[in-house]
């Protein structure tokens, strides 16, 4: 598990502060996901950086945002690996807290020869991240605001529910964004969801807050059309190959997927879409030009391996033609 130094983009405007996971991945290469039951061989082994949270906080620094990342990790060489790959991508860690006791958050994801992937999630030091201890990271000043562009606060669903909801008070306190990727659909409050700005959830997650039954939500349109209007400010649904629907309450529409016909790796896609949303939002451009460039990155990074090796690889590409201030 070798850090990778990699070259920092120009930094545009505005500044991401992410509260969110930080994890050590171990992916496993195999021919077809296992059935219950069956054991499958795997054909190769890695380990990096993961979390969705690290995962969004090096997909923003890489598209040029000013990044602060808020998290915990433990003891020993997994804490030190998160802190040095998030440090290689041009992610600020002075507000990682190190808990000596507690483990480093760990992930086994299976993928196999079409991209498709299952994940389990060991939290470990992430789930120690109460409101307490978040106090004590200085993010109050982080979102207190940036030279040029705005602040953003993002967080996901991978910390305490009620951590995030102390961290989406702040950023209303400070006057600043806030965005949520409800990821998983832990039980935020609802003034949290009232915040958000917008709320980013896939069709499933829009199914479990609407309390929509069935295989789906129905209607992507509609489904991001209501949840703007009755849960959050804005909100996007993300579709997967499919790309994604937004709606900022007024109107609603379709951000429509390059069609990608090399998939090697869906792990990282939905991360990428967020850091890179976060990221065009904090420089000051609208919704619909932050979903546009979203959809971009998630689809650049289905193209490689992993997560965060897949962002280094393609997402500085975007940064010149995207964000340039």
């Amino acid at each position: 598990m070798r850090t990778v130094t990699t070259q920092q983009p120009q930094r545009a405007a505005g500044r991401v502060v992410v509260l969110g996971s930080a994890n050590v991945d171990t992916t496993f290469r195999v021919q077809s996901l296992p059935a219950p039951g069956e054991t499958v061989l795997a054909t190769a082994e890695e380990s990096g950086l993961g979390g969705k949270g690290a995962n969004q906080a090096v997909a923003a620094a890489l598209l040029g945002a000013r990044v602060d990342f808020i998290g915990a990790v433990g003891g020993g060489g997994h804490g030190r690996l998160v802190q040095d790959e998030l440090t290689a991508s041009g992610v600020d860690t002075s507000g990682v807290l190190v808990i000596e006791s507690a483990p480093t958050g760990t992930a086994y994801i299976t993928v196999d020869r079409s991209g498709e992937n299952t994940i389990v999630v060991v939290p470990g030091a992430n789930a120690l991240l109460t409101p307490e201890i978040l106090a004590r990271t200085g993010v109050r000043e982080r979102l207190g605001g940036s030279a040029s562009g705005r602040s953003v606060g993002l967080s996901q669903g991978e910390v305490p529910p009620g951590t995030t909801d102390a961290f989406a008070a702040l950023c209303h306190d400070v006057g600043a964004g806030f965005v949520l990727n409800l990821a998983p659909a832990v039980p935020v409050s609802a003034r949290t969801l009232e915040l958000a700005d917008p709320l980013v959830v896939n069709e499933g997650e829009a199914a479990q807050l609407l309390g929509i039954s069935g295989a789906g939500p129905g209607e992507p349109l509609a489904v991001a059309a209501r949840l703007a209007r009755d849960v959050a400010r804005s909100a996007v649904v993300t579709l997967g190959a499919g790309g994604a629907v937004a709606s900022d309450g007024r109107s609603a529409w379709y951000a429509k997927a390059p069609r990608v016909v090399d998939v090697v790796d869906t792990t990282g896609a939905g991360d990428a879409f967020v850091g890179a949303l976060a990221a065009v939002l904090a420089r000051g451009a609208g919704l619909a030009e932050a979903v546009r460039v979203g959809v971009e990155a998630g689809s650049a990074a289905v193209r490689h391996r992993g997560t965060t090796a897949a962002y280094r690889a393609v997402l500085p590409h975007l940064t010149a033609a995207r964000l340039a201030p």
